[in-house]
Order: C-alpha cells, then structure tokens, then sequence
C-alpha cells in the first residue's frame, strides 16, 4: 500500500462519499432516477443523463471500490457473472483463447465453456501453480489468464506476481477474481494484476441481500472501454443495490477479522475431527499455497472446505445435520452456510476436468459466537 494513501478502513467509509453538497447527509442517496434535468441540450449536470451510462449512488460505489483495490478505475454491474461477460466480451473476440485455472467457480466455467464458446472463444484449463504447465497452455491466440486466489472451493493459491509474469510475457491480461480474499485481504492490481473481479454479493456486501458484481482496473485506458462496453450492454448495478453494497464495504474490515477468528477455531476443530480426512484451509502451514499465502494476503479468510473419509454420502449427511449452519449457496454473509459444491454451486462442472470432489463441504464461516457454531458441526458430523 502506498504510503499517502489513507488506511483500508477509513477509504472503506469515506472513498466516493463525501456528504451530500444539498443536504449535509452524511450517507450517500438512493438516487432513484432514470433520467436528469439537462440545462440546454447537451448540458449535462455533473455528467448524468440516464441511469443506465451514470447514477451518482453507482459512481459511490465505483470510487470506493477503486480505493480499495488501489485501481484507477471501478465498474459496478447487477451481478458477478454480467462482470466478468463484459469484461471478456470486451477483451476478448472470435478466435480468443482464455487459459482458466483448473478449480475455478462453476459459475465462471460455465460461462466460458458453455456461453462464450459459443460465440468462438476457446479456453484451456491449467494448474496456475505449474508455471511450465502455465506457459504450455498459453497460445498465441491467449488473450486472458483467469486467476481465482484463493479458488471456489478447493482453496488453492496462485502466486499473482508469477501468473501476471506469465501473462504478460504473452501480451495477455491477468485477470484475478478475488471474491474469497476480498480487497481487505489482498490487492491484486499491486502484485501485477490487469484486472480485478468480485461478485459484490459476497463479502463486499456481506450480509446475503443484495447480487452485484464489480470489475477494477489498473490501466485507465482499459478502463475507459469497459466502462463503454459497460453501458453499452447495460447490465449496470442499480441505485439501491449500489447503496447496500456501499453500506456493507463500511464494515468489511472488522467482519472479516471476525470470519476470519471464527475460522481458525474451526479450522482446529476440523484438523482433529476422526471423520475428517482433510481440511482445505490456506492458513494450515502443510496447506501447499500457505507460503504464497502468507506472502501475498494479509489474513487467510473465512472460507473452509473439507473432504469426508467416508465419502460423498457422509458429505451430504453433514450439511443436511446442519442447523446453525445454514444449507445454502452463495458465501460471504454474517451468517454461517454449508453446503456440496458438487451437487450445488458447481454441478455445472460435472464430468469436466474442473469437477470437485463428492466428498467434498464447503464452510463460509459468518460472524456468529464461535462456540454455538464449533456445537452446530460437533453435532452434524456425528454419522
């Protein structure tokens, strides 16, 4: 972090939202407009003619989020996924190859394998941790290298500074989703990132009431086509839900120190559990990535998964038994959920080379007393 540059939590509450030049209020509107008064034709007032290209609550949002990633330029959309769609559709064309690290989100898989290919765009799945294997993937065609770190669900880690090496040296862009990590943690754009991508439903948000997705950027002129492409395909986050993900970055820092306390009584309690086979968690030191970890994040996160000895039907068991814990998909609340990401959030992944493990529970641990959750999986896990 630069030295002049205000801490994380104060550009948490204050980047983009100064109080309001009308009124004094100290929280930023709901500007619930479509369309702005023009003093002549032309003569736009701050620059917003319609709400779709500009709202003043959404430009908040987009300010603040590049604060905190340490960008030049932030872009809030309706959802992760119409973020990470604009953001390729606008680098990549017919012919384009993606290389895609080999545990990423079932969401992001899908779109790529399924929608975007469509449209003639090849992708190769790669171990973003085997630079020799990373390089090989690589075409001349490669436009994109997508980075989940830590990934959704296996909690792997790719080291961001090596894989930006290795997408530059191709004339590509390193594209990083940091939805697990959140800014608080780790700052892509820093370590050599082109482009950062969040779904704002997660912890950005932080309490499971709103869907967005975001997209940050280093490089201004980059930015500048996105935001065009923004509008000009117009899946643009809306006042309101602009104004709860800016409520929720507020608190992020002292939410995640908590999910993060919570997980490592967790993650303890899991390590010496008998029907546990392996605990899936950057902070343990026999983690593969908790060098790298360690190295490029300032916390380890509040994300755990787990794989059952006695298999897959004991891994439904579990999150079935659950009851503070709810069964749900989605992660990143104040509330604890459970849930089977092979037959949940990444059953789109199925029979592909990105299929997780039947025996596999993943844990987005929320906010809630330690011990009333640590009682909740003593008494699920009892098979």
């Amino acid at each position: 972090m630069k030295d002049s540059l205000p801490g994380f939590n104060t550009r948490a509450i204050h980047a983009g939202q100064e109080p309001d030049a009308a009124t004094g209020a100290v929280i930023v509107p709901v500007h619930l407009t479509t369309t702005y008064k023009q003093d002549g034709v032309g003569g736009l007032r701050g620059g917003y003619e319609y709400s779709r290209s500009a709202n003043p609550t959404r430009t908040a949002l987009q300010e603040a989020l590049a604060a905190l990633e340490q960008g030049t330029t932030g872009m809030a959309f309706a959802s992760g996924l119409a973020a990470e769609d604009t953001l390729l559709r606008t680098v990549c064309e017919p012919g384009s190859h993606i290389v895609l690290g080999g545990d990423a989100y079932g969401g992001t898989f899908r779109l790529i394998s399924r929608v975007l290919s469509r449209w003639g765009i090849e992708h190769t799945p790669a171990d973003l941790n085997d630079a020799d294997a990373l390089r090989a993937a690589v075409r001349p065609t490669t436009r994109v290298i997508w980075c989940e770190t830590p990934t959704n669900p296996l909690l792997n880690i790719a080291d961001i500074a090596l894989t930006a090496e290795v997408a530059h040296d191709a004339g590509a862009l390193l594209v990083v989703d940091n939805t697990f990590a959140s800014p608080y943690l780790q700052q892509p754009l820093t370590l050599g990132a082109d482009v950062v991508v969040h779904s704002t439903t997660k912890y950005l948000g932080g309490h499971s009431d709103v869907v967005g997705g975001a997209l940050v950027v280093a490089d201004a002129e980059l930015g500048e086509r996105l935001a065009y492409h923004q509008n000009a395909m117009g899946a643009v986050a809306g006042p309101f839900d602009a104004w709860l993900v800016l409520r929720g970055l507020k608190t992020l820092g002292v939410r995640m120190d908590r999910h993060q306390d919570n997980a490592a009584r967790i993650v303890d309690f899991l390590e010496g559990h008998p029907a546990v086979a392996r605990v899936l968690y950057p902070g343990l030191p026999d983690h593969p990535g908790h060098g790298i970890a360690a190295r490029q994040m300032s916390g380890f996160g509040g994300m755990i998964s787990f794989r059952l000895a006695a298999g897959e039907e004991a891994a439904l068991k579990v999150c079935e038994r659950a009851q503070l814990f709810t069964l749900a998909e989605s992660l990143g609340g104040v509330e604890s959920l459970i849930e089977h990401p092979g037959r949940m959030t990444h059953a789109s992944a199925a029979g592909s080379p990105l299929e997780v493990p039947g025996d596999l529970v993943r844990l987005s641990v929320g906010i809630e007393d330690v011990e009333d959750l640590l009682a909740d999986l003593d008494q699920a896990m009892t098979l």
